[in-house]
Formats: C-alpha cells, structure tokens, sequence
C-alpha cells in the first residue's frame, strides 16, 4: 500500500488501519520467523492497542544472522565492492526513505507515540539525511602514506572490522539505527541491527528498503528483541567485532562487561545525559531563549538523551525567565499523535510514564511545581504527562541529578558565571549543554569550561551529520554522525615496503 501524507486525524488513522506491518526478523536477505516461533506484542503506547506480534529472537537467532554477516563480509560483495558502488546503492536508500516518507513517519508515530508533525518534518527526513551524507562520503576519505627513509613506503589503510552489532534505542527508532548503520555499512561492514522491542517496525521496513537498494543479502539484518536475549547475545558473541550502542548507561556498562568476557570486541557507547542551559542576563532574546529552552526539553515527550533538563538561570531574570517558559509551556498541545495539531504525544509505554510520574511525585515534595506535573489518561493509554517545570530544586535532589526522559524541567539560578560552569559541570554525565549570551568572549570561556560532547551557544542541541555526537563521562565515549563516526567502523592497517 502506498501510504500519502494526510490532512487530518481521521486519514492519519485510515492510512494505519491499512498499513502492511512487517513482524519478522530480516535475515540473509528475506523475512524470516524467529528460530523459536516465539513473538511479543508491539503496542501503540498512545492508544493500548496492539499493532501486531513481532518476532522475538534470542540467542540461537544471533547465531543465524551473525553467520550470514560473516558469509556476506568475507565473499566481498560489499565489503570489497569500490566505494563508488557503495555510495550509488546507500544513495538509492535514501531516496527510498525519502519515497516513502509518509509510511515510515506514520510506522514511526504508531510505535512511539510521538507526533506525525515531527515524524513528517523531522525523524524520516533525517534519516534519508545521514544516509545520503555518508554515502556521499565515502568515496572522498583518503588513505595516508606516513613519514619514511628513502628507499621504504609505509602506507596506512583504513579497512572495514567485519561484522558489527548495533543496539538502538526506542525514542528515535529509525535515525538512531541510521546512525549506526549508514557510517557502518559506507566502508563495508556487514551488520546485525537489533532494534528496542518497544520500536521495532521502522527498522524492519529500512532493512527491506536496503535491500531494494541493492545491499547485498546478508549484509544488513535485523533482529527484533529484547536485551537481555538477542541483546546480549550479540554483546557476547565471538564473531562480532564491534558493538554500538546508543541507550542507558546502565546497559552501556554490561556492554563493555560482554566485551571482556567474550572476544574483546570494540565497544562504542553513546549513553545517559542530563543536559545543562545555562542562561545569562546579557542574552539579548529572551523570549527565543525561553522559546528554545521549552523546545529542549518538551520535544519528542522529553525522550531525549540530550535534552536541556537542567535550566541554569542568572538570579537577576530568574523569574522573568520562568514566567516566559511556562507561558510556553502552556501552549504546548498534549493528544493524539495522529492528529497533525498535536505538539506532544505519549510516552513509550506505561511502563516508563509510571517511571517519570514517580519522579514528579517526588519533585513535589522537595521542589515547587510551577507548570504541569499530571499524568493524562486518553482512552485506554495512560502514557502521557504534561510538561512539567521545577523550580526551588535543591542541588542533591533526584529530580535534578537523574536522567528523567520525561518532559521534567528543574531550574536553578545562579549568581556568578563561575557558579554556573560548577552548577553544569556537577553530573555524572556530559554529552551536551547550551549557554545563552551576547558576550562573545563569554560564549567561548563558557564552552570551552562545560565537560560536554556539544555546546550549543545561543540554540539548543544543535545536530548536523557534519558534526559528531557523543559526549564525556558516563554519557560515553562514541561519537556518531561526521567523518569521525567512520573511525568506529574501521581499524588501521599498515603495509611497510622496503624498495
């Protein structure tokens, strides 16, 4: 079925009913059942209601789809394909993602709940993004010949590691896959996706597009499943040679574990954040700064591992300043994610809105509660919360110092510019931060201070396939997107001619 773009909540919603789900593992070049037969359900968090069953695949899966990667790898039908070849097939997906923009936003709103406005205007249209700029990439990256004595050439080669296991997460389904698998697959890896099992069926739809593209079968498989089965398997397994990763820090670490007690793969991770704005009087646009502050933290539901969660606020236009941002927040529009008005839709799942709601509940009684602080029911779903905003947070409260991924904003003033890098460096985590100022010199002594991946001055988590993101501390060490996510996906080789 051919999916179009939709005017209204009704078409959104008619377009869904006759949507052609995949549910199968895609491995080898085809849809296959899981060895098991064993399935789990996949839910539309924003209604309750199941929207297929998905094959559950686990360790003996792995095994499958490990072998095939291997199979693909060493026969070099991609792996030693010229790069030009490469490039001309990656560039065929993305204008498949492109060409069936409707059907992968509305695949992607139904599995997380987010809105179709921003599938539509930003997740999808990303995804075609980061593939076509790596496939345009990879046909400009040079080899180096390094410094020798006359009569010896010694040449380094970048060459693709093998097969590479990718974990993704479950608030940006397809463009977290597509950072993994985009830079992986441009230098000639094979790899082995195992999308979140909350989010599986924008994955499973870009596998067969890869394939219409011209990957070669084996090159690229998916295995829906949970972590502590398909998940750690791959973590484990003796054949992977690299394994990345974007999720919790908590499973970033056993990661590293299956590493040491398996093969000692490489092991990339991009983890946890609990994101700084730091905000100072001399900001010459208040209201974009509030505008964008409230955009920080209240899009995508506050899914975000970036997100600004932490406003550092100076003293003097503290309340001002909050006053402007709930005022934003009061007109962010909270429902059903069908509906191309909607602003805000649901969390992933009840599961982790009962997670965030124990958060504000305890924020409200350690902090005052400016705007929001309700879990919504819709219908059967109970997986949506308002944007929420904390002021008079005390510095070692939970709701301050914990990654929430909810729309829960705490704010903190500060007196001193000093006072603020000390307020934002005082994280287990730096992956991003944002500072407002009109003073130059400022935006740079600032940035250069924050222990973050990204400092984004006067915006908020500013992202560009040309420029990499990853972060310091327990945020991890791999950086995704730019030509530096290349390094990731190959090793060094050099070759010493004596002549």
């Amino acid at each position: 079925m051919t999916v179009k773009i939709a005017e209204s909540r009704d078409d959104w919603a008619a377009a869904a009913g006759a949507l052609d789900l995949r549910n199968r593992a895609f491995v080898d070049g085809g849809f296959v059942d899981a060895i098991s037969g064993e399935t789990f359900d996949c839910v539309n968090p924003a209604t309750g209601a199941v929207l297929t069953r998905v094959a559950a695949c686990d360790a003996a899966d792995v095994d499958v789809a490990v072998a095939a990667a291997r199979r693909a790898f060493e026969a070099g039908v991609w792996s030693r394909a010229h790069p030009s070849k490469r490039k001309a097939v990656l560039l065929k997906l993305a204008a498949l993602i492109r060409e069936n923009l409707p059907e992968l936003a509305l695949l992607e709103t139904l599995d997380t709940g987010k809105p179709i406005r921003d599938t539509l205007a930003t997740d999808i249209p990303g995804a075609a993004a980061y593939v076509q700029w790596f496939a345009e990439a990879i046909d400009k990256l040079y080899d180096e010949v390094a410094p020798t004595a006359p009569g010896n050439l010694a040449l380094v080669r970048r060459e693709p590691l093998g097969v590479v296991g990718a974990v993704v997460p479950w608030n940006f389904p397809l463009d977290m896959a597509v950072w993994k698998c985009a830079p992986a697959l441009a230098v000639g890896n094979s790899v082995v996706l195992k999308p979140a099992e909350q989010s599986p069926l924008t994955a499973l739809r870009f596998a067969e597009l890869a394939h219409l593209a011209g990957v070669p079968a084996g090159v690229l498989n998916v295995l829906p499943g949970f972590g502590p089965t398909a998940g750690k398997a791959l973590g484990l397994h003796m054949d992977v040679d690299c394994l990345a990763f974007t999720g919790s820090t908590e499973v970033g670490k056993l990661f590293q574990i299956y590493s040491g007690q398996s093969n000692l793969k490489q092991v990339w991770l991009e983890c946890g954040g609990k994101s700084p704005n730091l905000v100072f009087a001399d900001c010459d646009d208040l209201d974009r700064a509030a505008e964008m502050a409230a955009l920080g933290i209240f899009y995508n539901q506050g899914e975000v591992c970036s997100a600004t969660s932490r406003l550092l606020v100076e003293r003097s236009i503290a309340d001002a300043f909050v006053a402007k941002l709930a005022a934003r927040a009061g007109e962010v529009r909270l429902g059903d994610p069908l509906d191309p008005e909607t602003t805000m839709g649901a969390l992933i799942d009840e599961r982790h809105a009962d997670r965030v709601a124990g958060y504000i509940d305890a924020g409200k009684g350690t902090a005052r509660l400016v705007r929001g602080g309700n879990r919504v029911t819709r219908g059967a779903s109970g997986a949506f919360v308002e944007p929420t905003i904390f002021t008079d947070v005390a510095r070692d409260a939970a709701i301050l110092r914990e990654e929430i991924f909810g729309p829960v904003l705490c704010v903190v003033p500060f007196d001193t510019e000093e006072e603020a890098i000390a307020l934002a460096n005082d994280s287990i985590y730096g992956l991003a931060a944002s500072v407002w100022t009109a003073n130059l010199s400022r935006a740079h002594r600032v940035a250069e201070r924050l222990k973050v991946g990204t400092v984004s001055v006067n915006t908020v988590d500013a992202v560009s396939p040309a420029t990499p993101f990853g972060g310091f501390k327990q945020s991890g060490f791999g950086r995704d997107l730019s030509l530096h996510a290349f390094d990731k996906f190959t090793g060094l080789k050099t070759t010493w001619i004596k002549y």
